[in-house]
């Protein structure tokens, strides 16, 4: 059995010493960077690599009848075609939420002014520095084209909750932040 006390020390005994900072090459949508870093355990230093991004938002977009905008699009690291949340990068000085409305309507078309900030999580903190931010937005309509990035060829679609295990299932729907954001409106489990 452990006390407070013992976690804390137990944790503290967890972090690494960074020793010094590299910077790597600019990729665009990352900056490398390499720190060397000393394990707790046994002082041995190792040269680990560390993607530098900015945060990412996502969107639930729930349309007055309760249906959740969608997009399909060609995703290059896979080759295939996926179905996700409506997502994008978070610019410079702009705010998650800015950044959530300025997507949706981005690729979607789709506004709204019911908004709820439902968490951020690490996309992978094993090598990434950034965060997902997700959002809800309720009532969203149609409130003109969508306006995709050049290197974007869009498809959306709204979904009825019912027809997303079908997604899922068929292996159309497989990012793993569409699952965390829709985890935290819907019981993912009592759909498939």
């Amino acid at each position: 059995m452990f006390c407070e006390g013992e976690l804390m020390n137990e944790s503290e005994q967890m972090v690494w010493e960074l020793i010094r900072s590299e910077p790597g090459p600019d990729l665009r949508l990352f900056r490398v960077r390499f720190d060397v870093m000393r394990n707790p355990r046994n002082a041995h230093t190792s040269r680990v690599t560390v993607l530098e991004s900015p945060d990412w938002v996502n969107v639930v977009a729930l349309t007055p009848d309760g249906k959740v905008v969608v997009v399909r699009q060609y995703r290059f690291g896979v080759g295939q075609v996926t179905t996700e949340l409506p997502s994008g990068i978070v610019e410079p000085g702009e705010s998650s939420l800015a950044a959530a409305q300025r997507e949706l309507q981005e690729e979607t078309g789709y506004a709204t002014d019911s908004w709820e900030y439902l968490g951020a999580v690490e996309a992978n903190p094993a090598f990434l520095d950034n965060h997902c931010h997700h959002w809800l937005a309720r009532k969203a309509i149609q409130a003109g084209p969508p306006t995709p990035d050049e290197g974007e060829n869009l498809q959306v679609l709204e979904m009825r909750r019912e027809e997303l295990p079908r997604e899922i299932e068929e292996g159309r729907m497989r990012h793993s932040l569409t699952f965390s954001a829709l985890a935290r409106v819907f019981d993912l489990r009592s759909l498939l």
